[in-house]
């Protein structure tokens, strides 16, 4: 195949005649673009037309069962050396960085997996369980190009030579030497993590391990050990050593813990084949390991400030807002300003794929802390141009909100302590708390379409909203919120739909001013008040919204972006958590609707979705959705006792150091000895927390410390 000449649709089909699956990567990357990543790859030439046809820029993923592919990374790398001779006449790729991919066919009867840095440094191999790119792909503008093309199927592959595939099984002697001089008992850490070895290497001078190899790659270093008689808690030392100076990012503690305890289940003339079949994995996952899984539940922190500042309308209603309010709060300021425009373009615009600018937004505050401001300056504005039928307050039922949107199709509902409506739905048996939730559920999804109301009693026909248009602006104390939040509520979509943003503290106070609504924003409000879209005698009952267009920049940002959540569902599915799949399901569309909103705070006359918009968009849906999946696993329980637990990790993460002393913790919990014993019980069985007694004065304390701190904040 001539590279230059050849699209990538034809070198997929080319590869899938020589009987090879492919699958396509996002375009100029290698992140897969299906939601099933390398397992959807196929040789129906029919479906490879249809995903090439779809995106003809989408790079060329193929699956490396069967094959042993050695990746080279780095022009100046010198691997094989020597050996170069000795490959063979293999099928070469070069990558865009200057690497280089050897491909061979297993021998028969062997099952290799993936490896990082097992053959040299900065050599890897793919095998079962990976994928390469293909040429012609591109990534960060530059081609992989085959220096010895693929001209044969994989069974007529050349087999790897066999001193290849020796260094393969027999892996890397990295720690083979820390049999010889074993930890003294019972050496310890300051900080209470054991000690490496002795005759441990320093890892600095390994290789790198990326995330997504961390546990993979921990565990066959663990069965190295193993076999040769080490103890597991010899094995927890090196692997810790070895964690902090060489995974990137490090993995958590009790993830290290984790893996030692596994590998050292096995005798050590088991351990290989445990760790070849991938038992390890097994008991990982259902031991509950999460950081080198599908979903990550780090905490990313708050939402940086530079992404509460967009041009135009939005950035000059916070201005007023700030200026004005006795405690200026940012992320409320931007929240309540968002809403108001989105609110003031409800059933008027809409992006390219019929999404609307309809959001719920939650802010999360203390008490005082600048939340009412916000929608005092929102009634204010919405009253000055004549709009003030369109503002709402707490929710009363289903229905209310129901009749409310029949007389006016577009309203801004601004409610404080939201979380009382939460605990409310959570705890009565009255249908009536329930059917808010389920209303705000189905009018959200509808604002595109129509919503369909209940049959009322005396009435031969139920009414309908055509495009109901529901803005909600909520407040809540942070922890109360999410305490009010049932396992439910984070998988039947409700959770997902809020934009959910943390306020931080209070800001220092001031004076407050009185200032007169700015005539540049009641210009701009009025403007909305009186465009109409569309025209004839249907435009205020049946709207035929402008649709603002998308710069090709912005649309091939927010397609990456949408893969990206994509990739994310699919882990989240993966793993059978309801509450990621929930989240990430919305991310794409929430990214859409704020990249409209942008453009139309930005410019409301001619607006036009760009690069900006998108980016923005981006980076803030991405953010947001990370946070709000940290702080649901760190505070959502399924179940009262689960509660308890989680309470018992926070008031360790709160303590310095993690840990605090059993009376002193016994005290905060506030509950009896028999149920504090069992949950110390439950989550040292966990490895949550480890235990440990120190003599001081001729008594006895027990302390508790987190394994993880992230576990408890």
């Amino acid at each position: 195949m001539s590279e230059s000449k050849t699209t990538l649709l034809q070198a997929a089909l080319r590869y899938v005649e020589l009987g090879y699956p492919v699958f396509p990567c996002v375009p100029g990357g290698k992140a897969p673009a299906t939601a099933h990543g390398f397992l959807d790859a196929t040789t129906d030439a029919s479906q490879i037309e249809a995903w090439w046809t779809a995106r003809p820029d989408a790079n060329i993923g193929m699956p490396t069962a069967g094959l042993l592919v050695v990746d080279v990374d780095g022009a100046d790398n010198p691997w094989p050396g020597d050996d170069l001779e000795a490959l063979g006449e293999c099928p070469v790729s070069l990558t865009p960085r200057g690497g280089r991919h050897y491909i061979f066919r297993q021998p028969a009867g062997k099952r290799w997996s993936s490896s990082a840095g097992r053959l040299a440094p900065k050599v890897d191999t793919r095998a079962n369980g990976g994928y390469i790119v293909l040429p012609p792909s591109v990534v960060g503008g530059k081609p992989y190009q085959w220096i010895k093309a693929i001209e044969a199927g994989p069974a007529d592959q050349p087999e790897a030579p066999g001193w290849l595939g020796a260094r393969v099984e027999g892996g890397a002697d990295l720690f083979a030497q820390v049999a010889d001089r074993p930890a003294e008992d019972g050496q310890v850490a300051a900080q209470g993590a054991p000690l490496a070895p002795q005759g441990a290497p320093a890892a600095t001078g390994g290789n790198l391990i990326p995330a997504g190899q961390r546990n993979a790659t921990l565990a066959r270093l663990g069965g190295a050990m193993r076999r040769v008689g080490m103890s597991q808690t010899e094995i927890q030392a090196a692997l810790a050593r070895a964690n902090q100076d060489r995974c990137r990012p490090p993995l958590s503690e009790r993830e290290v813990e984790r893996t030692a305890a596994s590998i050292a289940r096995y005798e050590p003339d088991q351990v290989a084949v445990a760790v070849a079949e991938n038992h390890w994995g097994q008991d990982t996952a259902e031991a509950g390991a999460i950081d080198e899984g599908p979903i990550d539940v780090r905490d990313p922190g708050p939402m940086p400030d530079d992404l509460f500042r967009i041009p135009g309308f939005v950035s000059e209603v916070m201005d007023h807002c700030l200026a004005t309010a006795p405690y200026p709060n940012l992320v409320m300021s931007f929240a309540g300003a968002l809403a108001l425009l989105a609110t003031l373009a409800g059933r008027k615009v809409r992006d390219p794929g019929d999404n609307r600018t309809n959001l719920y937004l939650l802010g999360l505050a203390h008490s005082a802390a600048g939340k009412d401001r916000p929608r005092k300056l929102n009634t204010e504005i919405l009253h000055a141009v004549g709009l003030s039928h369109q503002l709402g307050g707490r929710f009363a039922s289903g229905e209310g909100i129901q009749d409310a949107l029949y007389i006016e199709p577009t309203m801004l509902f601004q409610t404080d302590e939201i979380d009382g409506m939460l605990q409310s739905i959570n705890k009565s048996r009255d249908a009536r708390h329930e059917n808010i939730m389920g209303t705000m559920l189905t009018i959200y999804s509808s604002a595109d379409s129509v919503f369909p109301m209940r049959r009322k009693a005396g009435k031969d026909a139920p009414g309908a909203i055509d495009q109901p248009c529901l803005v909600m602006f909520g407040t809540a104390c942070p922890g109360h919120y999410y305490e009010a939040l049932s396992e439910r509520m984070l998988t039947n979509g409700f959770f997902a739909r809020m934009i959910i943003l943390d306020c931080g503290g209070r800001s220092p106070g001031q004076e407050p001013k009185l200032k007169p609504l700015p005539e540049r924003i009641l210009e701009t409000a009025r403007w909305w008040a009186n465009f109409q879209p569309g025209t004839g005698n249907l435009e205020n009952c049946h709207p035929d919204p402008l649709i603002v267009p998308q710069t090709e920049e912005a649309r091939q940002i927010l397609v990456e972006m949408r893969l990206e959540a994509e990739a994310e569902y699919a882990r989240a599915e993966a793993a059978e958590n309801e509450a990621g799949t929930t989240v990430w399901g919305r991310v794409s569309e929430h990214a859409r609707k704020l990249a409209l909103l942008y453009a139309i705070s930005e410019n409301h006359v001619e607006p036009q979705i760009g690069r900006a918009a998108a980016e923005w968009a981006r980076r803030f849906v991405t953010h947001q959705a990370r946070r709000m999946l940290f702080m649901a696993q760190s505070h959502v329980a399924e179940n009262p006792f689960q509660a308890e637990c989680l309470k018992f990790l926070k008031k360790l993460g709160a303590a310095p150091g993690g840990e605090l002393s059993h009376s002193v913790l016994l005290k905060r919990m506030k509950v009896d000895a028999k149920t504090f014993h069992v949950l110390v019980t439950t989550l040292e069985q966990r490895g949550d927390i480890i235990t440990r007694t120190a003599c001081a004065r001729g008594s006895t304390a027990r302390f508790y410390r987190l394994v993880s701190l992230g576990s408890g904040q």
